[in-house]
């Protein structure tokens, strides 16, 4: 068979303003046969632009296999949307049907378009009437988006199950890597090798939920977060999805994904299109540079996170729950702003009957007998303080116990009207695909944040979408559930620019790259208790820039697990994200308060200096350890954070190393703080002090740092310290 090879690549750019130096450039080449959809026949990682430009007239194919027998008499060889009329064993990209009979597309090439760094396609197959477009884009940061348009050219409706494009993986690839959990235990990391088969994480709640595979990693044997070739796929969708690797026999696998609409959800009508979420792949050496692609993609659509500093929050949630009146409000809004606190939020409880978490969800109206005059007194105080306000709302769910449902039952999704889902927590799902319910959901919040000038929504959505069909169209609802949610979330973006949403979901429910290219914030997990976040907040940064997740400083014992931790290992462990206070702090005494203040003030002084960093983890080869760092983008400055989450093995524990640093540079450690802030932590163990470990520090080579490491105060379990590193 002949082929010919395009290539695109990654776009040139110089440093940024911060002296970012580019990563390694990323090209993709595309193979192009007669009577085949295209296949991607490299996707390469390199220093050098030109090394890797395939790009070639017809000839011979360098990559296609022999036809053997006991097969078909075309060999497998998965285009980047394989199906079974080109020979493809394993699961088909393209599944649709027309009045509940499969169809069998083969797709034939009409037209092709590239740049320097996309390429296009459209196919088409008249017999079965169908029509499919598709591009691939490298961006600025190295990362490639699919996007992928499927129309339907015939006379009668057509029904999508399945578009999910997919990317070849190379021979020494052998391992994949995703993410598991649970409510309070969110994006904890598992592996197992690459094998014959499909493996597929499928969410099918209406959210990515708490299990989510977040990032489906395939690389070579034991790769880490600083070494091994890695490939990353990750599905920008909020619904229902999956993202999956898959190997035959006859291939090295691939990986891919997509939308996992249920049976006619997705009914096209001739001339009506499907767009599928975008599939974003990202390759590098090591998951610190599969990461540092999607956090610059991610960055791109919030360009405020720059100009404007990320405030230093406080929630009421943890400091008074349902318990709200407007004295304490009030008082608590005074104490936040004494230690620096810079936006309130006033979180469940606010609205018409809210006193517990069994009614009121859908009657977004002030609640006037713990409000008299509405939320002005507080706006207005929080706003006279200098700080922003914000305020919780869950606007897709409803309780059956509110007048919302009362008066309007059939804009619950439900199977039929005989019969409501399972309830969780007291609630259901309000059917936002019926015209006059998100209508009456998008006037509740435009006019409260008009009214009331709310700068910061906290977007709940704690239920899952389960049996969810719409009374108003008999369908299911997921897919256009979904998107109205984005449609509101944009509209009231538009109409009030300076407004910020997080999108929190049962803590971490639903962190995917569709919802964070309009919320510029997450909840990672309603966890606080920071050894648990430790992992939680590794695992939401394989794709979440650090300063888009919130980070809070919670009460000891915690809410959650009853851990008791010290002040100062609750502060480290936020101190990389986007810091906020989740605690009364109105009981604390003044050294308490003082503490919090100072933690506060370090962390201004770190965002000034790294509005946005470069976030990197050590593979570490003792369990009971993590390192962390946040570099600034030249690596003239960084932070680090040591964590003994466990006993260890090592007795003291062994050298650190400070990964991401400028090999040829020589760099200035200590203590962030002070050693003073790090009394609390060190071990009861030690007869002896660590010469070096003094305000002043030491100075070392970022070879020898990054290489070989340093040692640090024996800490006890569970407690942790920040490294100030500067270069000199």
């Amino acid at each position: 068979m002949h082929t010919k090879i395009i290539t695109i690549s990654q776009p040139a750019s110089c440093d940024d303003a911060g002296g970012r130096a580019p990563q390694s450039t990323i090209t993709l080449a595309v193979g192009l046969n007669d009577n085949r959809l295209p296949h991607i026949v490299a996707i390469t990682n390199s220093t050098d632009r030109n090394s890797a430009d395939c790009s070639s007239a017809d000839k011979a194919d360098l990559q296609f296999p022999q036809t053997l027998d006991a097969g078909l008499s075309i060999s497998e060889f998965p285009t980047l949307f394989p199906t079974q009329a080109e020979g493809w064993t394993g699961t088909p990209a393209i599944q649709v049907n027309r009045g509940g009979v499969e169809l069998f597309p083969a797709l034939k090439v009409t037209s092709q378009s590239k740049t320097s760094d996309s390429f296009t396609f459209e196919a088409t197959d008249h017999a079965a009437g169908l029509s499919l477009t598709a591009t691939i884009v490298i961006g600025d940061e190295g990362l490639i988006r699919v996007d992928t348009a499927l129309t339907n050219t015939g006379a009668t409706p057509l029904t999508v199950a399945r578009l999910t494009p997919v990317v070849p993986l190379p021979p020494q690839i052998s391992e994949i890597q995703t993410c598991t959990g649970h409510h309070l235990r969110e994006r904890a990391l598992q592996r197992q090798p690459l094998t014959e088969g499909l493996f597929a994480k499928d969410a099918h709640m209406g959210r990515p939920d708490f299990n989510s595979a977040t990032l489906l990693a395939a690389g070579t044997t034991g790769f880490g977060f600083e070494h091994g070739l890695v490939f990353g796929a990750h599905v920008a969708f909020s619904g229902n999805s999956t993202v999956f690797a898959e190997r035959t026999p006859y291939t090295h696998g691939v990986i891919g994904g997509g939308e996992l609409p249920y049976a006619g959800e997705i009914t096209l009508q001739q001339g009506e299109t499907y767009r599928a979420p975008r599939l974003l792949v990202s390759v590098g050496d090591g998951l610190n540079a599969v990461a540092a692609r999607f956090h610059a993609y991610l960055r791109s659509f919030h360009p405020e996170l720059v100009s404007r500093p990320r405030p230093v929050t406080l929630n009421t949630w943890e400091a008074m729950y349902f318990d709200q009146s407007e004295a304490k409000v009030l008082a608590l809004a005074d104490h936040a702003s004494s230690i620096g606190v810079e936006r309130f939020v006033i979180d469940d409880g606010w609205f018409n009957g809210r006193r517990d978490d069994t009614k009121g969800l859908g009657d977004w109206q002030v609640d006037r007998s713990i409000w008299p005059d509405g939320l002005h007194a507080v706006a207005d105080h929080v706003h006279g303080l200098g700080m922003e306000f914000g305020l919780w709302f869950e606007p897709e769910m409803i309780s059956p116990d509110s007048d919302t449902a009362r008066a309007h039952p059939d804009w619950i999704l439900a199977p039929n009207a005989e019969r409501m889902p399972v309830e969780a927590r007291s609630q259901q799902v309000i059917d936002l695909t019926n015209p006059e319910a998100a209508q009456y959901v998008e006037d509740c919040i435009d006019q409260l944040v008009g009214e009331y000038h709310i700068d910061y929504i906290k977007w709940d959505h704690n239920r899952f979408l389960t049996e969810p069909i719409s009374r108003a169209s008999a369908l299911p609802a997921v897919h256009r559930q979904t998107q109205a949610f984005y449609d509101i979330v944009d509209r009231l973006r538009a109409r009030h620019p300076w407004l910020e949403i997080e999108s929190c979901s049962s803590g971490g429910g639903r962190i995917d790259a569709g919802v964070l290219t309009r919320c510029s914030r997450v909840w990672a997990s309603d966890c606080t208790d920071p050894i648990e976040r430790a992992d939680i907040q590794r695992g939401t940064s394989l794709i979440v820039p650090p300063e888009m997740i919130g980070e809070h400083i919670s009460e000891s014992p915690n809410h959650a697990t009853r851990r008791t931790t010290t002040l100062t290992t609750r502060a480290a462990m936020t101190f990389f994200g986007h810091l906020g206070i989740e605690w009364n702090i109105m009981k604390l005494g003044d050294a308490e308060l003082a503490m919090i203040k100072r933690w506060v003030e370090l962390y201004k002084e770190r965002r000034a200096r790294m509005p946005q960093g470069d976030l990197v983890h050590e593979d570490s080869t003792d369990p009971a350890v993590r390192v962390d760092g946040l570099l600034a983008p030249n690596r003239s400055y960084a932070v680090y954070r040591f964590a003994a989450v466990a006993s260890s093995r090592e007795y003291p524990y062994g050298l650190v190393r400070l990964p991401g640093l400028d090999e040829a540079a020589t760099y200035h450690v200590r203590p962030l703080g002070g050693t003073e802030l790090y009394q609390s932590e060190m071990s009861p163990n030690c007869r002896t002090r660590l010469d070096w470990w003094s305000d002043e520090g030491i100075t070392a080579a970022g070879a020898l740092l990054t290489q070989w490491g340093i040692r640090l105060p024996q800490l006890a379990p569970e407690h942790c310290l920040l490294l100030e590193v500067e270069r000199i």
